[in-house]
């Protein structure tokens, strides 16, 4: 490596919520316990894939569900910090995590670090309407959106509505205690919204958005770390080949893409809200119009965040540590032509998509190398255990998905 991390400064994966196999917090894990950097976990039991990391210090079994007090989750990230004793870096994997650690800076300064950001702005990033507000105000496209506040705007907009259009849930942080779809939902008929709509009260927590025909469009996905001055330390951008569900769920296949023009546009952005910290965006390219339409902002860690490192060895997990410790981030060009597969979801994503017809025109014909989410040679414990937790609730969880997916719905995140 062209640099030399701080060994003295651990790095903490902080993730709130019931999903064990969790392969960006494995990676992150990995990636600065490379570097000699003590690395410790908020994990569920002491039997997940990051808890059997061989470089992870000490995991923290503290089961949540995401939905606690902020206070509650606040005494526990400092009954942490006191234990580990000594400032720590602050890896959010969540938007529930991100979003606390933004509006407690004031509690949790002197046992962690993290980028400094207006304390509201992760929450309204992270709402989809919030965001989409954003967009508006800053110019930066995005699919157009309605946000009904009953059940009587739902049938109004229904009338003047072009099917199919999608569903999701207009706060992140509704998703576990009272959502109104488990996910990003493809509604195809009028009838079908109606039908839909009856369960989501009073005051439906929807917003509901354009469908970007998927034989239309591609998908493309930004990873960066910006400075405290809303500057890029590190800019990554790639296109998503296959995801689980199909053309709406976690990112299942993906390169290494060069895209100036996208990389501009997220820096704009960026520089325009004044955010500080890692990213993970998901937009969609629109061949009818030539726009790429933000679809989410994810102001944290992505999952995926391993597919991007540059000729420097600085992927944004390593760059907001250096960056947070004072040291200098090494500059370098990404590896296009990079591979990543997650390996428990991409098989029945790749059967979906060829069954589709489906192609990414800019994805390469052939990687340039590949980083698997759940393999590696110098700690394969993560991928074993992974496999033990996974055969038979993840087939269970895959085939339900299936189902839902060939019944006209797909449910996950993307648009």
């Amino acid at each position: 490596m062209p640099f030399e991390a701080d060994r003295d400064v651990p790095g903490l994966i902080v993730k709130f919520g019931d999903y064990p196999l969790h392969h960006g917090g494995v990676g992150a894990i990995r990636s600065l316990g490379r570097l000699g950097i003590p690395m410790y976990a908020i994990t569920e039991d002491r039997c997940t894939p990051a808890a059997s990391s061989r470089y992870l210090t000490r995991a923290f079994v503290w089961p949540t569900r995401g939905t606690e007090e902020p206070d509650r989750l606040v005494e526990g990230l400092l009954r942490i910090g006191r234990r580990i004793g000594r400032p720590t870096v602050l890896v959010p994997t969540d938007e529930e995590a991100a979003v606390l650690i933004a509006e407690h800076q004031e509690e949790l300064e002197g046992h962690f670090l993290f980028p400094p950001v207006a304390p509201g702005l992760p929450r309204r990033l992270a709402s989809k309407q919030g965001l989409h507000e954003l967009c508006g105000e800053h110019g930066i496209p995005s699919p157009a959106a309605a946000f009904p506040g009953s059940y009587d705007d739902i049938a109004a907009f229904a009338e003047k509505a072009r099917f199919p259009v999608v569903a999701k849930n207009r706060e992140a942080f509704v998703r576990r205690s009272r959502p109104a779809v488990s996910g990003t939902t493809r509604i195809t008929t009028r009838e079908g919204l109606l039908r839909l709509a009856r369960d989501w009260g009073e005051e439906p927590g929807v917003i509901l958005q354009e469908y970007l025909p998927r034989e239309e469009a591609e998908d493309w996905i930004v990873h960066a770390y910006f400075g405290a001055d809303s500057t890029p330390l590190a800019m990554f951008t790639g296109v998503k080949v296959r995801s689980w569900p199909p053309h709406a769920g976690m990112t299942a296949n993906a390169y290494v893409v060069d895209n100036p023009e996208l990389a501009d546009l997220a820096a704009r952005f960026i520089k325009q809200i004044g955010f500080s910290g890692i990213i993970d965006l998901d937009l969609r390219f629109d061949r009818r119009d030539g726009q790429y339409k933000l679809l989410d902002f994810n102001p944290r860690m992505g999952a995926q965040f391993r597919l991007f490192e540059n000729e420097s060895g600085v992927d944004v997990v390593r760059a907001m540590h250096l960056d947070l410790t004072g040291r200098a981030v090494p500059e370098g060009e990404q590896r296009a032509g990079h591979r990543y597969v997650v390996e428990n979801i991409d098989l029945p994503a790749l059967l979906a998509y060829r069954r589709s017809g489906y192609t990414t025109p800019h994805a390469p014909a052939r990687p340039s190398g590949t980083e698997l989410a759940w393999f590696a040679g110098d700690d394969p414990l993560p991928f074993l255990t992974m496999l033990a937790r996974f055969v038979r609730p993840g087939a269970k969880h895959l085939y339900q998905l299936w189902r839902t997916n060939r019944r006209g719905s797909t449910t996950g995140s993307g648009g």
